[in-house]
C-alpha cells in the first residue's frame, strides 16, 4: 500500500480492495488499516525519528526501505505491538523486499527507535526548534505551511481568537491523526435504516441521515452494496440537507433586477440568467461538480422525496460513471427525476442560464479539511495548489450563479477551511454579482434532534471542524440570486 501511494494511489480508495483481495477480516483488516493509515498520517514525525536514529544521522535511505522503517516506527511508537514483534516482523519484511543487508540496517535503526517513547522522541527531534509552528509541524506530522494555514483559518472563521488559537491549534492537528469510525448515510426513502440498525449501526447525532458502525467492512452491508446507504462523512451530509432545506422564492416574489453582471464582469461566462418559471412543474436541482457522487446520492434521494429533478454533472467521464453507479438505486426508483451529465461546470451558466432552483457547488479544493480520512493528502498538497484551484473555484461559483434563476439559491462548499478557498472566493464572486446576497446558512445545519449545530462561526457562512464537531472540516456558504 505504501509503495502504491508513493506512485500516486489514494489510500482510502485502494485499501478496501487490497484488504478484500488478501482475504483479511475482523481484527486483521483493522490492523492492516491502522498500520497503513497511521504510517501515512505520521510519516513526517517518523521520518524525523528515523533520520535521528540512523548512523550517521540523516543518511540517505532508499524509498522502499524508508517505507519499511516507517511501518516499524508506527508499530513501536503508535500502536500496541510488542517491541520484539514489531522489530522482528519489520526486519523480515525488509529482507523479503530489499535483501539481507537491508534487514540488518532496519534491525539496527528500529532497535534505536525502541529505546525511547514517542514523547521522548518528539522532545529530541524538536529540541532547539524555536518556531512554535515548526515544532507543531513535527509533533503532529503536518507540513509547516498547512499548520500556518490552519492557524489562520481558525482565527479567520471565528473559531479561535489570537489569544486562544495557540491552545486550539494543537487540538485540530491532533484530530487529524485520530482514526475515524466509518460514518454511513441512509439515503431517505430507500429503506436502509432498518437494515443498518439490524447490522449494529447506530444513529449519529450530528446529522439526521447519519449512522456509525463500530467495525467491519461497510461494503459487506447489503444496503451499501445496493446504493441505498453509503459511506459518507456527517458534515458532507449536512451540506446536502442544507441545499434541500433552503427556502426558494417563486418568480412572483422576485422583482426583475437590472443589477446583473455582464460578461465583462465574469470572464468565463457570456450570458446572464433569464427568469425561469418556478411556479409550474417540479423544481430543478443541480450538483455542478458531482463526482464521485457522495453528495449527489443524498441530494437525489432528497429531490425524489420533494418531487424535484436533479442533474448531477461531472466534467470527467470516468468520474461521471462513478456518479451513475452511486445514483443507481435512486435512478431505478425514480428514472425520470435524476440524470447524470458530462460537461465542464464552468460552461453550465452559459449553456443553461437561469434554469435551476437549487445549485450545489462542491468545488475542487486542497482537501485540508479531510486529512483524517485521506492520510496522504497532507504530503501531496502544496501552496501552489491554491494558486491553481482559486481561479477554478471562482469560475465554478460564478457559473452556478448564472445557472440559477432569480429567487433560487446556490450553496458553495469545500472540504477545506483555508481562507483562500472559502471566504475569499465567496467575497470575490459576490463583488461581481451585486444582485446576489449571502444569507445565513447556519440555521440550515441541524443535527438529528433538529437543533442548530453550534460553534460554526459568526455567519453568514459556516465552518465545521474535526476537533469541535467530529466531522470533516467543511465550509459552506449560501447565496441567493436576486
Amino acid at each position: 500500500m505504501l509503495r502504491a501511494v508513493a506512485d500516486g494511489a489514494y489510500a482510502n480508495l485502494l485499501l478496501p480492495t487490497v484488504i478484500r483481495r488478501a482475504g483479511l477480516q475482523g481484527r486483521d483488516a483493522g490492523f492492516a488499516t491502522e498500520l497503513t493509515y497511521g504510517t501515512l498520517r505520521l510519516q513526517g514525525l517518523y521520518d524525523a525519528v528515523i533520520d535521528a536514529a540512523v548512523d550517521p544521522p540523516g543518511r540517505r535511505i532508499d524509498p522502499p526501505v524508508r517505507d519499511v522503517l516507517r511501518l516499524g516506527a508506527h508499530q513501536l511508537l503508535g500502536m500496541r505491538v510488542p517491541d520484539h514483534a514489531a522489530v522482528s516482523e519489520t526486519v523480515a519484511l525488509a529482507r523479503q523486499h530489499a535483501g539481507a543487508g537491508a534487514g540488518g540496517f532496519v534491525n539496527a535503526v528500529l532497535r534505536r527507535v525502541s529505546e525511547r517513547t514517542r514523547e521522548e522522541w518528539i522532545e529530541r527531534v524538536t529540541a532547539g526548534v524555536s518556531d512554535p509552528v515548526a515544532r507543531l509541524a513535527v509533533e503532529h506530522s503536518h507540513p509547516g505551511w498547512v499548520v500556518r494555514a490552519l492557524r489562520a483559518a481558525l482565527i479567520g472563521h471565528g473559531a479561535s481568537t489570537p489569544e486562544t488559537v495557540d491552545a486550539d491549534l494543537p487540538l485540530l492537528l491532533a484530530a487529524h491523526n485520530i482514526p475515524t469510525t466509518p460514518t454511513l448515510v441512509a439515503r431517505p426513502g430507500l429503506g436502509a435504516e432498518p437494515e443498518l440498525e439490524a447490522a449494529g449501526a447506530t444513529p449519529d447525532d450530528t446529522a439526521p441521515t447519519a449512522w456509525t458502525i463500530a467495525g467491519g467492512d461497510p461494503g459487506d452491508l447489503r444496503a451499501v452494496r445496493e446504493g441505498r446507504a453509503a459511506v459518507q462523512d456527517a458534515g458532507s451530509q449536512l451540506l446536502a440537507l442544507a441545499v434541500a432545506a433552503a427556502e426558494v422564492a417563486t418568480t412572483t416574489d422576485v422583482a426583475t433586477t437590472s443589477d446583473v453582471p455582464t460578461t465583462a464582469d465574469v470572464p468565463t461566462t457570456s450570458d446572464v440568467p433569464t427568469t425561469a418559471d418556478a411556479s409550474t412543474g417540479p423544481e430543478e436541482w443541480l450538483d455542478l461538480c458531482a463526482g464521485p457522487g457522495g453528495k449527489a446520492g443524498l441530494l437525489a434521494a432528497l429531490a425524489a422525496e420533494q418531487g424535484a429533478r436533479l442533474r448531477a454533472n461531472e466534467v470527467q467521464p470516468h468520474r461521471a460513471d462513478l456518479v451513475r453507479n452511486t445514483l443507481a438505486a435512486v435512478r431505478h426508483a425514480h428514472p425520470d427525476l435524476v440524470e447524470v451529465t458530462v460537461e465542464d461546470g464552468r460552461e453550465v451558466g452559459e449553456n443553461d442560464p437561469g434554469r435551476y432552483d437549487r445549485v450545489l457547488v462542491d468545488a475542487p479544493c486542497t482537501g485540508l479539511g479531510a486529512l483524517r480520512r485521506r492520510p496522504e493528502a497532507r504530503w501531496r498538497r502544496s501552496p501552489k495548489d491554491l494558486a491553481e484551484l482559486g481561479p477554478l473555484q471562482r469560475d465554478l461559483l460564478a457559473a452556478a450563479i448564472l445557472a440559477t434563476r432569480p429567487g433560487g439559491v446556490v450553496l458553495y462548499s469545500t472540504c477545506s477551511p483555508h481562507l483562500a478557498e472559502t471566504e475569499f472566493v465567496v467575497a470575490d464572486v459576490l463583488k461581481a454579482f451585486p444582485g446576489v446576497a449571502a444569507e445565513d446558512v447556519r440555521p440550515l445545519l441541524r443535527d438529528r434532534a433538529g437543533e442548530q449545530l453550534p460553534d460554526t462561526g459568526p455567519g453568514p457562512w459556516a465552518q465545521l471542524w474535526p476537533h469541535v464537531h467530529g466531522t470533516d472540516g467543511m465550509f459552506v456558504a449560501l447565496l441567493r440570486v436576486g
